[in-house]
This record gives structure tokens, C-alpha cells and sequence, in this order.
């Protein structure tokens, strides 16, 4: 393995976003098909556990991509909990999110970025207030609940709203990755959102108390 992308540089020794996002895709990018299928595996067990998880309806959650830990096995399990399950969608007229229901049996279309994307017409789509819980990629994160993502600010723009509010935050926020994405902690934008939790393939990150 190359000596810029060891697993254990937490120090991001005045990296800019830029630099941590090229280390922690190389980093994930590295992990074996075998090492991918057991993180996902106690990812799942990790969240399934969690009373959030289980007293959630409404859930997002998202199709892996770039080697992002795979939440497949947690789709499964809240289809067969009946939980409503739903997938990110780009809106047409701003560079934000929508959240469209993803079902067994749902047609999928490629967005601009190649991207999956359930076929359904708008009126079914949910906003983000309207979810309980977002469980979300990232490409770096710290144990304070900051996250670096792919740079496009879609959900930064999406869940903007929550800057606002000081009761009835929903949805909770929950940051999926491995733990090699775990870094030291991020500078922080005013645009950025801090998660609620982020949870690995070995522990659940409790970041709001």
C-alpha cells in the first residue's frame, strides 16, 4: 500500500477538503471485495440494533457507488420490517434533493452523474422533513459529526433548512462509512450540517449528545 494512503493518518496536518477527499476515496478504494462485503455485513448489524433505526417509518438511505460501504443488507432489513424506503433524486429546478420510494421491484434511471435513480413521478416524492431517518455517504468524517462528501453540496443545499430550527429536527442524520474514513477533526464551513450519528463497520458514532 502506498505510504500517502496508510490506513491510520487521523492527522490531517492542515490538508485542505480537497486532500482528505483524494486520501480517504484512495483509501476506500483499496478495501478488498471480501473486507467491502464484511463491512457492510456488521454495518447492518450495527444499525439494525440502534431504537432510532428501529422507531424509523420513513427512511433514505442510498445506492452504493466509488466504493462507499454498502447499505444494501440495510434496505432488506427495513423492507422486511415494512418500512418505506427511499433513494435520493436530483431536482430538476435546483441543485438539491429529492427523496423518491424504492421498492423491490422499482425501475431505476441513470442520472448526470450515472447514478441510479427510482422512475416514479414527483407527487411521490418526499422532501427531507418529511423523512425520520437519512442515512447518508461520506467520503471523510470526524468523531464530532463533520463530514466531507464528494464536493457537490447536495445535501449540504438539501438539509440547509436545519440551520434554522432549534426544535423538530427531522430527519436524524446518519453518516454511513467505513472506519478508515475516520480522520482528525474537519474545519467546518457555516453551510455545513453536523450528523446525528455516524456509524462504521466497528462502532456507532454518537456526535449530539
Amino acid at each position: 500500500m502506498p505510504a500517502d494512503i496508510t490506513p491510520d493518518s487521523n492527522d490531517n496536518n492542515n490538508q485542505t477538503a480537497a486532500d482528505i477527499r483524494k486520501l480517504k476515496r484512495a483509501q476506500r478504494q483499496l478495501l478488498p471485495p471480501r473486507t467491502q462485503k464484511h463491512n457492510s455485513q456488521a454495518l447492518c448489524e450495527n444499525i439494525i440494533r440502534e431504537h432510532t433505526y428501529r422507531n424509523s417509518q420513513n427512511i433514505a438511505c442510498y445506492l452504493a457507488n466509488d466504493s462507499e460501504i454498502d447499505p444494501h443488507l440495510i434496505i432488506e432489513h427495513a423492507w422486511f420490517l415494512g418500512k418505506k424506503v427511499y433513494l435520493p433524486i436530483l431536482s430538476p429546478l435546483k441543485n438539491s434533493l429529492y427523496f423518491a420510494p424504492y421498492e423491490k421491484d422499482s425501475k431505476l434511471t441513470i442520472n448526470r452523474f450515472n447514478i441510479p435513480e427510482p422512475e416514479c413521478p414527483p407527487s411521490k416524492w418526499k422532501t427531507a422533513s418529511q423523512l425520520d431517518l437519512l442515512l447518508l455517504p461520506l467520503v471523510a468524517f470526524d468523531t464530532q459529526g463533520n463530514r466531507i462528501g464528494m464536493g457537490s453540496g447536495f445535501y449540504d443545499r438539501t438539509l440547509a433548512y436545519l440551520r434554522h430550527r432549534q426544535f423538530w429536527k427531522k430527519p436524524t442524520l446518519v453518516g454511513l462509512a467505513h472506519e478508515i474514513q475516520k480522520t482528525g477533526q474537519l474545519e467546518t464551513q457555516s453551510w455545513d450540517i453536523p450528523l446525528d450519528f455516524i456509524i462504521t463497520e466497528k462502532q456507532i458514532y454518537r456526535t449530539k449528545g
